[in-house]
């Protein structure tokens, strides 16, 4: 009888119950080909711009149609692959360098997402988790976690592709007008802008369910209507001020859009 007094069940608490998802979530995330694929993609990608626009530089193509000529012009600096300061970012940017720079991964993080989170409706996974243990919130919470740290790990692959780029391209690393320190504000901005992104992917996820062509096209569509601020929030010349705009939008996006994920998932049916 005294035993029996003593013994106490374990309470499941919220904090525990989000730990168990993200061992899962992490561990399916890092063991994914998938995942391995689109860093070496991003790790590639600034290498092959680089070296490319530097030899093509000055070659110019006429098109036969219109007789225009067009002129390649390539990158004048390593860091141009990065981003702009602050009096060059404007959002409609559509030259070379403002396209084809870091800003783009955004939009890779929302595939990654979305194939992620496919997955689980498409195999059953999603279904069987919720009629076992785990409550809907801890399941969006546990995704939007993933797709942040994922979409971080995308960032800092470009990163690296592009100082390995630039060294091959012998672009020169001048930092200018940015400095090395708006450099690291820059990043950080940018890498707290995921958590922008990431729950409006993982909403447009939770509604296409196991249509991945849904979850896309939705997530590529309303992903465009925030991109103009990917540029003017995160400059090359960032400072602290950046970081913490960046962060209360990631904090305010994550729980707003989270609170509208679990009231779909709530609401819908799972398969």
């Amino acid at each position: 009888m005294e035993m029996a007094e003593r013994i106490q069940f374990e309470s499941n608490s919220f904090g525990k119950r989000i730990k168990s998802m993200l061992k899962v979530d992490f561990r399916r995330m890092f063991t994914t080909p998938l995942f391995y694929i689109m860093v070496g993609v991003c790790l590639v990608i600034p290498i092959l711009i680089l070296v490319m626009t530097t030899m093509m530089d000055g070659t110019v193509t006429v098109d036969l149609s219109t007789g225009v000529e067009t002129t390649m012009e390539a990158f004048d600096n390593t860091w141009q692959a990065i981003g702009s300061v602050s009096r060059e970012s404007t959002g409609m940017d559509l030259s070379l360098t403002g396209m084809c720079n870091i800003n783009m991964l955004y939009f890779f993080a929302a595939v990654f997402v979305c194939i992620f989170i496919a997955a689980d409706f498409r195999s059953g996974y999603a279904k069987n988790l919720f009629a076992v243990r785990s409550k809907k919130s801890d399941y969006v919470v546990s995704k939007t976690l993933a797709g942040f740290v994922g979409g971080v790990f995308l960032l800092l692959a470009f990163f690296v592709g592009t100082m390995v780029g630039g060294a091959i391209a012998g672009l020169p690393f001048d930092t200018g007008a940015a400095g090395v320190s708006g450099i690291v504000m820059c990043m950080l901005s940018k890498m707290f802008l995921v958590a922008v992104f990431v729950p409006i992917y993982v909403l447009m996820s939770v509604v296409g369910k196991q249509k991945l062509w849904l979850s896309l096209l939705g997530s590529l569509c309303v992903g465009m209507l925030f991109f103009n601020i990917v540029p003017m929030m995160t400059p090359l010349d960032s400072t602290m001020v950046n970081v913490v705009l960046c962060l209360a939008g990631g904090a305010l996006f994550s729980v707003g859009l989270g609170a509208v994920s679990n009231i779909v998932l709530k609401k819908t049916s799972l398969v």
